[in-house]
């Protein structure tokens, strides 16, 4: 890793899931001897996806990072997942490239999760470079690909070659850069000869080249004018238009191929090292002073203080907690010091090295541009920067995406009940989409993730890594009580034992209060019928007697209780038979003021393909739910939608059985709202038959 850093490429690999980027990536490596062999995802030799959960779906689930040298460039390479329940996963790794290689099948084309990654990419402004794959199999169009492209994504694809043929008959690529027509060996092993361009793809070849010359002349006046006038054009003018016009995200050039027939690599390796930027072109990274909140910008320059982010966090089961990191400015040795800038922690940095897939090379230091690691780090996860202690920046890092889906995790056995928490933390410090919490109310271990298939593959990890086996069952819905009538009712508690007594009286006014309000208590006692050392006792009881509910066992919120009347014992009132006094008020006042159960009601923003906005406002309303709004974007319909969460349990599922994949939703917590008089009961019924079972 000693390359100057103008020779420096980080790139990140992004696809929809299927579309054969870590065959492409897997195919890059072995040409540029990084490997032995070409690694395969379904025979599962991949070095990339190397756990044994991606060897079994034949899918990334997690970052890989691996490494090359060609021709000059040493290439930092992020394999990123394109499934939607790991798109987190792949949006937190891509902080770390400088530009990105975009996979599109040229079978199925542009899928939502090529779109919702490329939104990341022009969000961030990272050069591209588009590879059409797959051109091999049978109903490949490399020429409708290219216009779904042009249609659906914010960007200009430039072809720098055509395909010989498709399908079963794909042959090569002709390279529109030398007018050469490249025809390849089938055996996998890159090779090709160069040949003149079949006659029957003459026109289309200088019609294709007439286009892309056109756009590389769009990058500059002078080169513009030259064009224009028919004066001659340097190879070395058109070189540096390429260059400049990736960079400048003028266009991407675009690439087709076969990964599996390792068909089209070498003209893409090369491309890489023309078209996308190193980290100088990339320029400062920008953050802010952990104290002071000042912005501050580090050059991409090894003489610059230390600063690097955390990109990516894994759990070895020897090593113990490895972090990759990106380093943007400065150099880090090994025994050395740095401050983790986002929690304030100094670090003390062991062994350093560098990852190729599961395999680990160990460094002395590591400078701008590099993508490293390092185990042991006592606070340091995901998203925290490792800063200079002297001049100490946080570089602001990427949210995970929020969960959609949610289970309550209990072990299966009674062995496994003290490992289950600190085995999921672990889990939880590598993903960083997954969020575990105790529901405050049903005291449920709750488990969210992104998708169904990522909580399965959490659960499949827990076994494999730590031997914890867990069931899961949708969680108990958080109702909760109201009333939205008022009433008046007495407690009074008197027990006589045959020494001092017990004695408390009091009454009590109800009345709702406006949803979300919470509890308001308020004294109207006069003349001193209960004595104030009383009083809070009074509302003491009456605050047990709400948290354990009346109706059904669940909590009562939105009431105001005026304690208006009452009466004591000298010798035998306390605060217990006060306690009892106000709780017993309380209850008879509750079931008098017309008692509701509330529910609670979420929010949803739903995005799917035009075609299945019918049947998704149809599903919405079969679930009680209420459509806000719709707003059409692209090819997609944006629905907004409250539902009860007692209906959305199963959304994530159910949302890719009705669009078959293709659609995305975010759900957050809205309000709480009267549930239906005849599901009420039901609810009632089922919790006082659950209650009497325990």
């Amino acid at each position: 890793m000693a390359s100057e850093v103008k020779n420096i490429r980080n790139i990140g690999f992004i696809a929809a899931s299927g579309a054969g980027k870590t065959s492409l990536a897997e195919a890059m490596l072995f040409m540029a001897k990084a490997t032995e062999r070409l690694g395969s995802v379904d025979k599962g030799t991949s070095v990339l996806d190397h756990e044994p959960e991606e060897i079994k779906r034949h899918i990334t689930i997690s970052a890989a990072f691996h490494h090359y040298e060609w021709d000059g460039c040493w290439v930092n390479l992020i394999d990123t997942p394109g499934d939607g329940n790991f798109i987190s996963e792949a949006l937190i790794a891509l902080q770390g490239a400088d530009g990105v290689i975009l996979v599109v099948d040229a079978i199925e084309g542009v899928k939502f999760q090529t779109e919702r990654l490329f939104n990341y990419v022009k969000d961030n402004e990272l050069p591209c470079i588009i590879f059409i794959s797959k051109i091999d199999k049978e109903h490949a169009s490399f020429e409708k690909t290219l216009e779904d492209i042009s249609v659906s994504l914010d960007i200009k694809p430039m072809p720098v070659c055509l395909p010989i043929g498709e399908g079963e008959n794909f042959e090569g690529i002709i390279n529109l850069l030398t007018m050469q027509a490249w025809f390849y060996n089938k055996d996998g092993s890159g090779k090709f000869s160069c040949k003149e361009i079949p006659s029957e793809l003459e026109d289309k070849a200088n019609e294709f080249r007439e286009k892309m010359i056109e756009f590389l002349a769009e990058t500059d006046d002078v080169l513009l004018e030259k064009y224009l006038e028919g004066e001659e054009i340097k190879d070395e003018e058109w070189q540096k238009a390429l260059r400049e016009g990736t960079i400048k995200r003028m266009f991407a050039p675009v690439v087709c191929g076969s990964a599996i027939l390792n068909i089209g690599t070498q003209l893409l390796l090369n491309l890489v090292n023309q078209c996308l930027p190193s980290p100088l072109e990339r320029g400062a990274i920008k953050g802010y002073h952990p104290n002071t909140k000042e912005e501050i910008k580090r050059k991409p320059d090894p003489s610059e203080p230390f600063s690097a982010l955390v990109i990516k966090t894994i759990y070895d089961p020897f090593a113990g907690r490895i972090n990759v990191f990106r380093v943007f400015s400065g150099t880090l040795k090994t025994e050395s010091t740095v401050l983790n800038a986002t929690k304030g922690y100094k670090e003390k940095i062991g062994q350093l090295f560098v990852l190729a897939g599961k395999t680990q090379r160990l460094l002395q230091e590591v400078k701008v541009g590099d993508i490293a690691a390092v185990a042991k780090l006592k606070e340091t996860l995901t998203g925290d920067t490792l800063s200079d202690e002297k001049s100490p920046i946080v570089i602001r890092a990427v949210e995970p995406i929020k969960p959609v889906i949610s289970f309550a995790i209990e072990p299966k056995g009674k062995a496994d009940e003290e490992k289950i928490f600190s085995s999921l933390v672990r889990l939880a410090e590598e993903d960083p989409a997954l969020r575990l919490e105790r529901d405050p109310q049903t005291k449920e271990l709750l488990i969210s993730g992104t998708g169904q298939q990522h909580i399965e593959n959490t659960i499949e990890k827990l076994k494999r890594k730590f031997g914890v086996e867990v069931l899961l069952r949708s969680p108990k819905i958080p109702y909760k009580e109201t009333i939205k009538g008022k009433a008046r009712a007495q407690g009074k508690y008197k027990k006589q034992t045959g020494g001092r007594g017990q004695y408390g009286d009091a009454w009590i006014e109800i009345e709702p209060l406006p949803r979300g309000t919470g509890f308001e208590f308020i004294d109207k006692i006069v003349g001193g019928v209960i004595p104030k050392n009383y009083i809070p006792a009074v509302e003491k009881g009456i605050k047990g007697a709400m948290a354990e509910g009346i109706l059904a066992g669940f909590p009562v919120v939105d009431v105001r209780v005026y304690l208006v009347d009452g009466s004591y014992h000298p010798v035998d009132s306390s605060d217990l038979a006060f306690q009892i006094a106000g709780s017993l008020a309380f209850k008879k006042a509750f079931m008098e003021a017309k008692p509701i159960l509330l529910e609670p009601i979420m929010k949803l923003t739903i995005t799917v393909p035009d075609e299945f906005m019918g049947d998704v406002i149809g599903d919405l309303n079969g679930r009680r739910g209420k459509v806000l709004g719709m707003e059409a974007k692209s090819k997609y319909q944006v629905i907004t939608a409250l539902v009860p969460m007692a209906e959305v349990l199963t959304y994530a599922s159910d949302l890719t059985s009705i669009t078959g994949g293709r659609g995305s939703f975010t759900i957050e917590f809205s309000h709480y709202e009267e549930v239906p008089a005849a599901l009420a009961e039901k609810i009632i019924q089922q919790a006082k038959a659950e209650k009497e079972e325990s």
